[in-house]
């Protein structure tokens, strides 16, 4: 083992804070990682708040962060795929059981026996994984992820979550030229899949309760803004949509978005409330419409993902921070006071 800088927290209502953590020597599937940036995503704050109590109970301490970019310092004897000196990068996931029906078909992500980046049970030193707010990380081969060389590195590191998990629904309802796409809520996630949809070549429409959204949707990528409170713009728009993209987290009427659908077309959840919506029968068989969801990709799909952004140079807006600002992060991420992604800047923990 070997100690590491971070930032964690003791309790769901302890600021974070300079800590030190064990990190595992590398074995010889492993690669050592130094961390350069972290995007900060709301789960991060719901998990240090254990506001997912009910299905994700915190365990303290917690090492928050899975949208990570650096470089490599070090490889096992085995690996192959990675030297030091390689970009690098680590997304939700950092294990799995590769042996299951999920994991065969390159769905890493729904894998029973899943380890999440933080806050999952580490299997090689006991307790908890602890996450990207820290200096390095080491991480089987299987799981880290190749960046782009021309990408921006802290533009990147949203890519690792708010990226995937907008890119797959896209990717597999088809979002293609000549489909009408919406995207509900502009945001981490909205940003993302206006910027994904727009390059899929999709007529893009963004749906907002906020009117002053209106120009900064257009410079993302947007044909047309919806302002969905007003009833008469969102009537015009009924029947129409191939997909639409929800990434709202917030208590919203669904059936307002089902009926813009054309027949066949779907809906899927990226954003996750914290209580039900209700959904009305008949906004989804007048139209033989789908409601689905989603959350992020496979590692194959993820890498595909991060070559799309290289082809088409897709990065996060984001505002670069220092980790000493992260409490403050964290109070204007309640108040959507950021466009659209933190991100820390892991030079910043040098000092501590």
């Amino acid at each position: 083992m070997y100690n590491a800088k971070a930032y964690s927290t003791a309790s769901a209502t302890s600021p974070l804070a300079s800590d030190t953590i064990a990190r595992r020597d590398p074995s010889e599937h492993d690669v050592q990682i130094e961390i350069l940036f972290c995007g900060i995503c709301h789960s991060d704050l719901h998990s240090v708040r254990n506001e997912w109590s009910s299905v994700m109970p915190t365990v303290y301490p917690i090492v928050p962060g899975h949208e990570m970019v650096g470089r490599v310092t070090k490889v096992g004897s085995a690996v192959t795929k990675y030297k030091p000196g390689d970009k690098a990068a680590v997304g939700c996931m950092v294990d799995s059981d590769g042996t299951c029906p999920q994991c065969k078909a390159g769905f890493e992500q729904f894998c029973p026996n899943l380890t999440l980046t933080y806050n999952s049970p580490d299997k090689h030193l006991g307790g908890v994984t602890y996450g990207g707010y820290s200096d390095s990380i080491v991480v089987d081969e299987r799981f880290v992820l190749r960046v782009p060389d021309h990408l921006d590195l802290a533009g990147a590191a949203p890519l690792l979550c708010a990226g995937i998990t907008t890119y797959s629904p896209i990717r597999h309802w088809g979002v293609a030229k000549g489909k009408k796409v919406g995207v509900v809520g502009l945001g981490g996630l909205g940003h993302m899949g206006v910027k994904f949809a727009r390059a899929f070549g999709a007529h893009v429409v963004v749906f907002t309760t906020s009117p002053d959204k209106k120009e900064d949707a257009l410079r993302l990528g947007a044909d047309e803004v919806v302002v969905s409170r007003n009833t008469d713009e969102m009537q015009k728009q009924a029947g129409s949509f191939d997909f639409i993209l929800d990434t709202v987290s917030a208590k919203h009427d669904i059936n307002a978005y089902l009926n813009l659908l054309t027949r066949d077309g779907n809906i899927t959840l990226v954003g996750a409330p914290e209580n039900p919506l209700e959904v009305s029968a008949f906004s989804l068989i007048m139209g033989r419409r789908s409601l689905s969801g989603s959350n992020i990709g496979g590692i194959a799909e993820t890498q595909e993902m991060l070559d799309f952004c290289g082809q088409h140079n897709i990065t996060a807006d984001v505002e670069v921070i220092p980790i000493q600002k992260v409490n403050e992060a964290y109070e204007r991420l309640l108040k959507s006071d950021v466009k659209y992604r933190f991100v820390i800047d892991l030079a910043s923990l040098k000092s501590e």
